[in-house]
């Protein structure tokens, strides 16, 4: 089968702040509701352990649902999967409103992750569907800026919810968000993947192409170092309010610029990274930045073995911390960047793996820094950790992507022929 290349569109601005919307979701989802966990604990006379786990609900069907979505649009297209899974969130999210008991938000919370994982793992479809060359790079920039601040930004917004309304209000935002993107998408969302481009042969088709996927290891390592890179950011979500809060005695307010700092870090990344792939190809970003990310991290566990626990220590830590987290931007981007654009004809499978991954081993690694204590130093030790993992994957998948593309150049000059056989899995 001839693996067509994308038509190379103008990017405009309309289409990236759409997926950028469809992006959102995921990580709205997760955690808008995180500053309602004490009025949840009491409202639904439960526990916060149970409490805690439909976080852990949300993200095992976010997981899921890229893996089921992603395949699923791979055969059917992106437009019909992405219209009824958001109609199926909208409905979720207004069953939760009305929830008398914690088991039932919790296997709610599954479906509203599951049907929320079409946003985030469509959107990546449909840019590669559409884009080709330094404009994936360029659009997956500007949607890893919402991925990557959204989970900073999210609890401070249900913050601020909670001052007119209470936990249930937090739902209603999210299905009245969910409402706003079904229209949009119905109105202005097109079909990015043409009948003659969609994958035939059904379920076993689609275990086949994740097979293929699972067992070619210059795709898994670099969605694995990429994941664990992002289990630095869920560590520092995680654990930041313990560690600012209680270790650093500081104020809600006073945390709130403190989380803001970490949310522009990210965000200038992102956007600098977006900036340079013009000039650099992803693989040289990721790794220059995944080497500076390592001093930095290993820099900040490093000082806060010094930090006394009487509140010592807070203005370097935070002049080490906010660099570490801005190399999360350019990480984000720049995975997703590379793994798509050697698996066109398998865009849907690649960004649901690409996606699923990140969220499992975000659900994993999160409540590592709690178990070791939610200190400072905890926080860091994890972070220096995973950003090590990350950089071992690195070393690993360096040599496949010289190789990859040597054979791909060699395609291009060989002829239309061999260029389909490069393509091929």
């Amino acid at each position: 089968m001839t693996h067509h290349a994308p038509a190379v569109e103008r990017i405009g601005i309309g289409v990236v702040l759409m997926l950028a919307a469809l992006t959102a979701i995921g990580p709205l989802t997760i955690d808008l509701y995180l500053a309602a966990f004490p009025e949840i604990v009491t409202d639904l006379a439960t526990t916060p352990a149970k409490v805690q786990l439909t976080m852990t609900a949300t993200l095992a069907g976010l997981a899921l649902g890229q893996l089921i979505i992603g395949s699923v649009s791979d055969s059917f297209g992106r437009r019909r999967p992405l219209l009824i899974a958001l109609t199926v969130y909208v409905l979720v999210s207004l069953a939760i409103i009305g929830v008398g008991q914690v088991e039932t938000l919790t296997a709610l919370r599954v479906l509203q992750g599951l049907s929320g994982a079409a946003g985030m793992v469509l959107s990546l479809a449909v840019v590669r569907d559409r884009f080709g060359g330094i404009g994936i790079g360029k659009v997956i920039s500007r949607l890893m800026l919402v991925v990557g601040v959204a989970p900073i930004l999210a609890p401070t917004i249900g913050a601020q919810i909670l001052r007119f309304g209470d936990w249930r209000t937090m739902f209603a935002v999210l299905a009245g968000f969910g409402v706003l993107l079904l229209v949009l998408a119905s109105v202005f969302l097109k079909e990015s993947l043409p009948p003659e481009r969609r994958r035939r042969g059904g379920v076993r088709a689609a275990l086949a192409s994740y097979r293929s996927l699972i067992t070619d290891w210059s795709f898994i390592g670099a969605v694995l170092m990429g994941a664990f890179y992002m289990g630095a950011m869920f560590t520092y979500v995680a654990s930041s309010t313990f560690v600012f809060q209680e270790g650093f005695g500081l104020t809600a307010s006073e945390f709130g610029y403190i989380f803001g700092a970490g949310a522009l870090a990210v965000t200038a990344g992102s956007q600098v990274n977006g900036a340079l792939v013009g000039r650099l190809r992803p693989e040289r970003i990721v790794t220059v930045v995944i080497a500076a990310g390592w001093v930095l991290a290993l820099g900040l566990f490093v000082l806060t073995l010094t930090v006394s626990g009487d509140g010592q220590g807070f203005w370097p830590l935070v002049l080490v911390l906010v660099p570490t987290l801005s190399t999360v931007g350019f990480v984000l981007p720049s995975v997703p960047a590379i793994v798509l654009e050697s698996n066109g004809h398998r865009a849907g499978s690649a960004a649901a793996l690409n996606g699923a991954m990140g969220f499992v081993l975000g659900a994993l690694i999160t409540p590592i820094s709690g178990i070791l204590g939610g200190t400072a130093t905890a926080m860091a030790g994890v972070m220096f950790g995973v950003i090590t993992i990350s950089a071992m994957l690195l070393l690993a998948v360096r040599r496949g992507w010289s190789t990859e593309r040597v054979s791909r150049v060699d395609a291009l000059v060989a002829g239309p022929e061999v260029q389909e056989e490069a393509l091929r899995p």
